[in-house]
């Protein structure tokens, strides 16, 4: 299971699920030892180097679907969401890169 701290927000472990966790899995798999950690860079707007799009589906539970054309997938993003966004965004980008 992925999770993610940013005690500047206090989040303490926060888990991945529905299929984020999913596209996390995919979204890694070319970083050594990603399952030991690695940094997760979102915006609402591109960014240089970003790797993929997510485009928002629907609201649910609190949380929101966003659907991941290049991976073909979707993922469930918690209220947690609300720490870094007033508002669910159209299109988040990711870029997954190794720690330090």
């Amino acid at each position: 299971m992925w999770v993610f701290d940013d005690p500047g927000v206090g989040l303490d472990k926060e888990p991945f699920v529905s299929g984020a966790d999913t596209m996390i899995d995919v979204l890694v798999r070319d970083i050594p030892n990603a399952e030991k950690g690695f940094r997760l860079l979102f915006s609402q707007t591109p960014f240089p180097g970003y790797s993929n799009k997510l485009e928002w589906r629907r609201e649910e539970y609190g949380g929101n679907w966003y659907f991941s054309p290049e991976f073909n997938m979707e993922g469930w993003l918690c209220p947690a969401l609300f720490k870094y966004f007033d508002q669910a965004p159209k299109e988040i980008y990711v870029k997954a890169e190794p720690k330090g």
